[in-house]
């Protein structure tokens, strides 16, 4: 059995961080060790939001309860989304050591949330520092959407082809696997949207219809996703088919809800069992 030990926010109402990553995950049939960051009433694109931001202390004692328990070398992966600031990635990057101490197979699979193409960066001015110089080198597999992929990278990918290669500035940074999610290149057919997958010689891409939504959290139901499929079938073709079936679905279902917040529930069995009803084509 996978077994991922997940640091991530989480929220009561909703589902975005550890709220939306849990239940997916779960479905798959995988073991998942949630280590809360913080604990609001809701994510915070609503504008208000109640609970408390976990002190990076605290955050460091749960990871080593689970420690003591001698628990770390069953851990496949650990998975890590918004840092909301430089001590959290401390504590990230001390647990990532300690699990590959313990299991030296295990993969650092890091989200590196920075903003997006609409809402530009929304981060603090130091979390792409951190990110770019102390966390992604850590990291095995990195899922940026396309505009957090040009950040990271310092470069403006649009085409195909320039995604491409801030794929490769990223890979040179250390990881070995990105996933790079809302990849909107200029001459894509109208009204569609791609997320691209690039491990070892090969690259794949799939396209989908763009659905008409803002939806938070599905970012990291991505990540998870795509981090256990990965796990499970060791080939990031089959990953990011599975990945991107689960998610369209999750978010046609959404959509067709008139609902704000991610119908998680409502839409596990495309979570536990993907349609593969798009096409998924090998680049190279």
């Amino acid at each position: 059995m996978t077994t991922i030990l997940s640091i991530q926010s989480s929220v009561a109402y909703g589902h975005v961080g550890n709220s939306a990553a849990v239940f997916p995950l779960q479905r798959l049939g995988v073991e998942v060790w949630p280590v809360n960051t913080v604990h609001f009433s809701n994510h915070t694109g609503y504008g208000a939001w109640r609970g408390p931001l976990l002190a990076a202390d605290d955050v460091r004692e749960v990871i080593t309860g689970i420690e003591e328990r001698e628990a770390m070398p069953e851990i496949d992966a650990v998975l890590s989304g918004y840092q909301g600031g430089e001590e959290i990635g401390d504590v990230i990057l001390d647990a990532v050591t300690r699990v590959k101490a313990a299991n030296p197979a295990a993969i650092y699979a890091c989200d590196p949330v920075m903003g997006n193409a609409k809402s530009g960066c929304f981060v603090h001015p130091a979390i792409p520092v951190l990110l770019r110089e102390r966390v992604v080198p850590r990291a095995d597999l990195i899922t940026p959407n396309q505009f957090e992929l040009g950040y990271l990278t310092e470069t403006e990918p649009e085409s195909l082809d320039d995604t491409l290669a801030s794929v490769e500035k990223a890979r040179d940074m250390g990881p070995s696997t990105v996933l790079v999610t809302s990849v909107l290149r200029p001459d894509r057919p109208e009204g569609t949207i791609e997320m691209l997958a690039v491990a070892g010689d090969h690259a794949w891409i799939v396209q989908t219809p763009q659905l008409p939504m803002k939806a938070n959290g599905s970012g990291d139901v991505t990540a998870a996703l795509f981090t256990a499929h990965l796990l499970e079938s060791g080939d990031a073709g089959v990953a990011l088919g599975r990945t991107v079936s689960s998610v369209f679905d999750l978010l046609q279902l959404t959509l067709d809800s008139g609902r704000r917040e991610l119908q998680l529930v409502q839409a596990q069995a495309a979570l536990a069992a993907p349609q593969m009803q798009f096409e998924v084509e090998q680049l190279n």
